[in-house]
């Protein structure tokens, strides 16, 4: 009986493990790693915000995660998407954040549950619902009773939901860790002695719920204990913890950066990345967390900001779509290899250290059974050549080499061995588009009350738009002044001026456009000021107001002002003199949201159909309606909707509202690299920019889901003007894969599910040139390796080569480190 009592124990243990049972696992720490079950982990993780992908991506994501060498996932919990009006939830479709946990731990994942309810995450308000900023007495962020109760409320709401379904990993679910609050210490002083209060309470609170698993504060320094302090940015290999009886977390790993309207397209490199990484687990790091690993799309309006863009492409190891960012992804996968290879003496060893001078060190794991070593160059310029151990190894300039037995070199952060991956934007071969594309249009209407200035509330001042509770991006003002030809304001030379911060003004006066204006990231206020024509007696003054996304960081964020907060003004000009009638507070009326959107026309079974036209279809019209029907491209690649031509507004597919779109904004001029980006030195977001001059985004995430096989429905509000005979539907594949990899590796190709179609070049020696356009060096194998590679690879879905001599044949290049290159089609 009692062989057996111990079998069943090893069984519900080994089942916990695998998060398959829901037998408890005991998570605890120490000052060197997380423990599960006993065993200290490396633990590797990855951002995925499951609002910003759909169900049906979840498992291939997070199956891909795992291949690519993650052991745990981390999301925030989007506090507005799940409650956005006060005590009504919302827990369907991609907000299915239980469906989500369980699809980690289906995959065999560990998952990080960052609850805050404060997210950032360059998203919409922060993740606050905007109700709450109108709550009577509220502040936010500090020891305020009406916005504390709300959050304990929400937080309470997702903690015993998390636990009613058994997810936390006391109760044999996959959540490893949790996390309260966000990045406070960045902001907390500015919120004094009531932040403190703050920050002890939101601890207390968090220790309350007894989950059986520990917390986490990120950027806290001072996070109260049990909570365990932890460090976000480009680099964390330097961060202590405040308290030395605690480990060493990097909870946001920036694989890039967020995208804006008017920027160009951030990237960092992979060799980057991996130095990071290295350096961090060279420096007694234990939990890393790439941010993002996948970061998705942002659908509807849940862009943060202001002037944050539809895609939350992020440059990470997986696209927007899902795709593997090569050479990235891969850079990474070998290091997720080598690292776990050594987990055993990274969190058991002894650790001494090496300084071999100008930058360049070693640190030495050594345990009873072996000892595993990092040597770093942190220089940016210059390479090295150290002598360790009677051996002689060279570490190139700003890099990491890994030797898992201190004897032989397994990975370096800038070799990279992984394929690149140029992906291609292919036309839609289910119809010929766009010529395909039969258009039907109708104006946005400006109602009678708009007109007339009636709304559907009034107040005698301007309002901050948040009052509408963020249930538009579109509000309108409206107010009357009357004049006559003996107003001291009275002349030929009058002009209109508006203060907004909306982020994008419509002015009409007696019911006639007059013109607009809009802000500029990071300049989100701005002096409208056109000359207008009054009529003696009423003149209504209608002034349409549009965000495009609300605040999302910084101290005291939920107070920056969105809408107009004026002065709103009448200015009269009789030679020198000038003469203002301030019509701020005025009483002023107010209406929610544009007619269309009243009449469901974004709908794809909207009962509009007789008030759509089918003639005459205007191009750069303002304010307009399109509509259309298409057939949903061939196979299963990627589909994006390519909105150039179009000026500003939303799209929707099948009634799908797949986010805000402004492909007439470009990228500003200059900034942007014009070759291979240097790799070494400190990376910054403004380091590596590509697509100057070019729209900030053309292409728009479609999901599968969201399409029929056979007809679909293409919906498009137009603010500014466009043409919609330029759209079209695409798909999104790998093009060519190209690999450069050192000797003694392998080389791996993938079309990512689809045949390799033809192998252009081989070279094995010393290649030049980068994807696209490599060229042989001045050495090279004996014979041509082209027909062997094209024999080992062509057709086939994917293939590995051993570089070596043996399997490559002599070369003519002596000692040098010898690589080969290939390109491969698609």
């Amino acid at each position: 009986m009692k062989t057996t009592k111990y079998i069943l124990i090893l069984y519900a243990l080994f089942l916990c493990f695998l998060f398959q049972a829901s037998t408890a696992c005991e998570v605890s720490r120490d000052d060197r790693a997380i423990t599960i079950n006993g065993k200290r982990r490396v633990l590797l993780s990855g951002s995925i915000h499951y609002p910003r992908s759909t169900p049906e991506m979840w498992p291939d994501l997070l199956r891909k995660s795992k291949e690519g060498g993650l052991n745990t996932i981390e999301t925030y919990v989007f506090w507005n998407a799940h409650e956005p009006s006060r005590r009504q939830y919302d827990f369907n479709g991609n907000l299915d954040l239980v469906r989500f946990i369980k699809s980690i731990k289906d995959e065999g994942l560990y998952a990080v549950l960052r609850i805050g309810p404060y997210v950032c995450a360059e998203w919409n308000y922060g993740g606050f619902p905007v109700w709450l900023h109108n709550m009577p007495g509220v502040e936010f962020r500090t020891a305020n009773t009406v916005f504390m109760n709300e959050m304990q409320n929400f937080t309470t709401l997702i903690v015993d939901m998390i636990r009613k379904e058994k997810l936390f990993a006391s109760q044999g679910g996959p959540i490893i860790l949790a996390q309260i609050e966000n990045e406070y210490g960045n902001v907390m002083s500015k919120y004094g002695e009531a932040g403190k209060a703050y920050l002890d309470w939101c601890a207390n609170l968090a220790d309350s719920y007894q989950i059986g698993i520990p917390w986490l504060m990120c950027q806290q320094s001072d996070a109260p204990p049990p909570m365990i302090n932890t460090c976000n940015g480009w680099y964390c290999d330097q961060f202590t913890p405040t308290n030395p009886n605690t480990l060493k977390m990097w909870t946001e790993n920036w694989t890039g950066w967020f995208k804006n309207w008017g920027g160009a397209i951030p990237h960092r490199t992979a060799e980057d990345i991996a130095f990071a990484v290295a350096r961090f687990f060279q420096l007694r790091g234990t939990f890393q967390n790439y941010y993002m690993y996948h970061g998705g799309t942002n659908f509807g309006r849940t862009s943060g900001g202001p002037y944050l863009t539809t895609s939350y492409d992020y440059d990470a190891p997986f696209d927007e779509y899902g795709n593997l960012n090569q050479p990235k992804c891969g850079h990474l996968k070998e290091l997720h290899k080598v690292l776990i290879k050594m987990e055993k003496t990274l969190t058991h060893g002894n650790i001494s250290n090496v300084d071999f001078g100008n930058s360049v060190t070693a640190t030495i794991y050594a345990t009873e059974e072996g000892s595993g070593c990092f040597f770093g160059n942190a220089n940016t310029t210059t390479d090295a050549t150290i002598t360790f151990q009677e051996s002689e190894y060279a570490v190139p300039a700003w890099s990491v080499s890994i030797l898992p037995d201190c004897k032989n070199e397994e990975y370096n952060t800038a070799k990279v061995n992984a394929q690149t991956s140029l992906m291609v934007k292919k036309s839609n071969e289910a119809e010929d588009e766009p010529a395909s594309l039969k258009w039907v249009w109708r104006p946005e209407i400006i109602d009678g009350p708009v007109l007339e200035g009636k709304g559907q509330f009034a107040a005698s001042k301007l309002i901050d738009q948040k009052q509408i509770n963020d249930e538009s991006d579109y509000l309108w003002y409206m107010t009357s002044v009357n004049l006559n030809d003996n107003d001291p304001i009275w002349s030929d030379n009058m002009t209109l001026r508006v203060n907004g911060s909306g982020h994008i003004l419509h002015a009409y006066v007696n019911g006639e456009y007059l013109d607009s204006e809009w802000a500029t990231y990071g300049f989100f206020n701005y002096d409208f000021e056109k000359q207008v024509k009054l009529k003696p007696g009423p003149n209504q003054i209608t002034l349409l107001s549009a965000t495009v996304g609300l605040q999302n960081y910084g101290p005291m964020f939920d107070l920056v002002q969105s809408g107009i907060p004026g002065p709103v003004e009448i200015v009269g000009r009789k030679g020198d003199e000038r003469v203002i009638k301030d019509l701020s507070a005025h009483k002023w009326s107010y209406k929610v949201g544009l007619r269309g959107l009243e009449d469901k026309l974004s709908d794809s079974d909207s009962n509009n159909l007789t008030n759509w036209l089918s003639e005459e279809l205007p191009s750069n019209r303002r304010m307009t309606w399109y509509k259309t029907t298409f057939k949903a491209p061939l196979g299963s690649d990627s589909v994006v909707l390519d909105l150039l031509g179009m000026g500003k507004g939303f799209a929707w597919v099948n009634g799908h509202n797949i986010g805000r779109y402004w492909p007439s904004y470009m990228a500003k001029e200059d900034g942007c690299i014009t070759g291979a980006c240097d790799y070494r030195g400190s990376y910054d977001n403004n380091k590596c920019l590509t697509g100057c001059g070019d729209p900030s985004q053309r292409y728009y995430h479609v999901p599968r889901s969201f399409m029929d096989k056979d007809v679909n429905t293409l919906v498009l509000l137009e603010e500014f003007g466009g043409n919609p005979s330029q759209v079209s539907f695409k798909t999104v594949a790998v093009g060519t894969a190209c690999g450069h990899t050192y000797e003694k590796k392998t080389l791996e190709l993938s079309c990512q599910g689809k045949p390799i179609a033809g192998v252009l070049f081989a070279s094995f020696g010393d290649p030049q040139g980068t994807c696209g356009s490599f060229t042989k060096g001045t050495c090279d194998a004996e014979e041509d390796v082209l027909p062997m590679i094209q024999k080992e690879c062509v057709g086939k879905d994917s293939c590995s080569v051993e570089v070596t001599e043996e399997k490559l044949g002599k070369t003519t290049c002596g000692n040098i480190v010898k690589r080969l290159a290939v390109e491969a089609v698609c």
